[in-house]
């Protein structure tokens, strides 16, 4: 069974973060939302308050097949100040692992060099720190499959109202796309 992490700091956005782990539950995927500070409750952008499954400091990278950063201008700034994950982010695009970032965490995988050549997207406005991306604005999720086992596997979102395809697009590689598309239809994504 694949197991997925998804990153919470504080300032994130909670449609994007907790969209992703709505839609990744009810396909029956296992994922924790991980704070990266030294406790589990994590304040989102709005003010919303988050208490997290797993704390960064507690958790082992090796036991998971995808990393997932939600946006949000101040999150995205924590995150990518957060050492730990950045080293974990480089370990799992040289093993050839999935990572999801959406809305501006996408600019953090730019600003390390991982989407040199790649398919991706972000939030309007923030292209320019997709560092030598193939940038596709008109979807609302891009999926990169990297081309053999050990390239770098990406799927970036465009921003929080394209939640829902960021997810969808997450659940269709590790849960499959019948299921993905039979959650879509029950969420009424689908009529």
């Amino acid at each position: 069974m694949h197991k997925l992490a998804l990153f919470l700091a504080e300032g994130f956005e909670e449609i994007e973060g907790l969209t992703v782990v709505d839609v990744c539950r009810r396909c029956g995927l296992e994922i924790d939302t991980v704070s990266i500070h030294d406790g589990a409750d994590v304040l989102g952008s709005h003010g919303i308050p988050v208490r997290a499954d797993r704390i960064l400091k507690e958790i082992s990278f090796d036991d998971y097949d995808m990393l997932i950063l939600p946006g949000g201008k101040k999150g995205t700034e924590n995150l990518e100040r957060c050492e730990p994950l950045k080293e974990a982010l480089k370990h799992f695009a040289h093993e050839g692992k999935y990572i999801g970032a959406i809305c501006a965490a996408p600019t953090i995988l730019g600003h390390m060099g991982l989407l040199r050549g790649r398919k991706a997207t972000c939030y309007p406005g923030l292209e320019h720190e997709l560092e030598g991306a193939i940038i596709f604005t008109d979807n609302g999720a891009v999926t990169d499959p990297g081309g053999d086992k050990y390239d770098a596997k990406f799927i970036t979102g465009r921003g929080m109202g394209k939640s829902i395809d960021f997810a969808l697009a997450i659940a269709t590689v590790f849960a499959g796309p019948e299921k993905a598309y039979q959650v879509g239809k029950a969420i009424v994504y689908y009529d």
